[in-house]
């Protein structure tokens, strides 16, 4: 049973991870962006540290640890949500925005060979290709009509979200992998709360209540920020950080499936056909040698 959950682990990664988008589109018109994010945060922040202290987990021994997983949790959760967030709340449509977003597997490959020394070989390359195009295929049938919320200011503000998550991967792997995952998760939620608490100031926090926000939070920080991210700490922690940041050309297609059957939106042979080659492109790069590998000496 433990080998096959560790064997299922990245797609039930996938699965929890898409949902964000669906929660986050359930709750947005109740609430701002940064507001949002930080009512969030604050709700996770101690329902990690009661199962930290209850599952009697280490904590990190020098300042330098409990920096290095304030500095992660500030740049995947932080910098990456709260990117997201506030161009969608400017009229950024979804799709553009996982357009955008969809350059993440890209560019942790590029960071991760020289910080971390991990070799993509050529099969890598041509899986992150292949994905890339089959994401478009998902992604541009839903462009219809949404030049009004596209600007320097969202899509600049997207790039930032995509190079928050590429960093805070990389550097998660680099500086906190050892760090218990319990604890280092929790550490990582407050780095989050010192970008958007102070961002969320320049909002009014005028917050209306009702069943979809509470359905809508109580999801994203039960699956989200406890489910999704203590998943996603562990393979980042066992696998290389190219090879994992590939997964995220997958949330795309599941949120399209999701979105076909809880809001009836319609799937297109283009779109199916995209995600055939995302799916291929995953079994390329998953495969044995077709991932990352560390350098040897």
């Amino acid at each position: 049973m433990r080998r096959l959950l560790i064997t299922l682990s990245p797609a039930i990664f996938v699965l929890l991870w898409s949902t964000g988008f669906i929660g986050s589109k359930l709750g947005a018109p109740y609430i701002e962006p940064f507001v949002f994010l930080s009512v969030r945060f604050l709700i996770v922040l101690p329902i990690l540290l009661g199962l930290a202290l209850l599952l009697r987990s280490t904590w990190p021994r020098t300042v330098a640890a409990w920096f290095h997983c304030l500095v992660a949790g500030a740049l995947m959760h932080g910098v990456y949500l709260g990117g997201i967030f506030w161009a969608i709340d400017r009229g950024m449509p979804a799709g553009i925005s996982a357009l955008v977003l969809g350059l993440q597997p890209l560019l942790t490959a590029v960071i991760a060979a020289p910080i971390l020394g991990e070799r993509v070989g050529p099969r890598h390359w041509a899986g992150l290709a292949i994905g890339g195009a089959g994401l478009a295929l998902v992604v541009l049938p839903k462009l219809g009509g949404v030049a009004s919320g596209i600007s320097v200011a969202t899509v600049a503000v997207c790039l930032v979200a995509v190079v928050g998550m590429s960093a805070g991967a990389v550097y998660q792997k680099r500086f906190a992998a050892s760090v218990d995952l319990l604890s280092g998760t929790a550490l990582q939620y407050a780095g989050a709360l010192m970008i958007t608490l102070p961002l969320s100031a320049f909002e009014s926090w005028q917050i209306e209540w009702s069943g979809d926000l509470v359905i809508a939070l109580a999801w994203l920080v039960l699956v989200l920020s406890v489910g999704a991210i203590l998943l996603l700490m562990v393979l980042i922690g066992k696998g290389s950080a190219s090879r994992v940041a590939a997964l995220f050309y997958l949330v795309p297609v599941a949120t399209s499936v999701e979105s076909y059957f809880l809001f009836g939106e319609r799937l297109s042979l283009i779109q199916l056909a995209g995600m055939a080659l995302v799916i291929g492109a995953m079994i390329l790069i998953q495969r044995p040698g077709g991932e990352a590998r560390a350098k040897t000496a």
